[in-house]
């Protein structure tokens, strides 16, 4: 029962990805700005980018994606030996292509706040994987609580900075699925999709 319950989220996933196709952009932008509604304008808030290699890798993922998931263990190590070694600067992007995403999103970049480095983000990445994995973890109070078992800091206050930002790169290097992994290097961009082709590429740069 839970290889087909596995095999029906995936099924369910790609459809949903096939249905979004063209209006993924303003699907995203919808919604980071309804999550940004509830907001006054506030100071500037934390980013996802670590490193300061010559190299820029963005790596696009959603909470949602069981691909996502099943990747994030294999690909850590590879990410933190290339920042290590100052081969790369590293930005994370939170692609909002399930309905419950953006909150995700939200709840990440609250928890950026108060530390704002590549283990503290790995660590609350995990976590709202392994979140995200139970359908019934959906509001702000369950985020909350599991962050509070979990001993996770966050402060609540205006993403819409953040999230301005990860739509300007959505746009940018036009994502259309996830995992996305795109690198910038000598002037050339190139984009990796799914799990053998971004461990393959990011390899190719240690």
């Amino acid at each position: 029962m839970k290889g087909e319950a596995i095999i029906k989220c995936v099924a369910r996933d790609i459809k949903n990805r096939q249905m979004v196709g063209g209006i993924f952009i303003v699907m995203a932008v919808l919604g980071f700005i309804a999550v940004n509604s509830l907001f006054a304008k506030g100071p500037a808030a934390p980013f996802p980018v670590y490193g300061a290699g010559a190299i820029q890798v963005r790596f696009y993922t959603d909470y949602f994606c069981p691909p996502c998931l099943a990747m994030e263990p294999a690909v850590e190590p590879v990410l933190r030996d290339l920042l290590k070694d100052k081969i790369i600067t590293l930005t994370m992007v939170d692609v909002p292509f399930h309905r419950h995403s953006p909150l995700y999103a939200q709840y990440f970049i609250y928890a950026l706040k108060g530390k704002n480095d590549l283990e503290h983000a790995l660590k609350v990445r995990n976590i709202l994987f392994e979140a995200a994995s139970s359908t019934h973890v959906t509001t702000r109070e369950q985020l909350e609580e599991i962050f509070k078992s979990k001993r996770i800091p966050y402060e609540i206050f205006d993403p819409k900075p953040s999230f301005s930002r990860y739509n300007d790169l959505i746009k940018e290097d036009s994502i259309q699925s996830t995992p996305t992994c795109v690198i910038i290097k000598g002037g050339k961009k190139e984009a990796f999709v799914g799990r053998q082709d971004i461990l393959k590429a990011l390899k190719n740069l240690q």
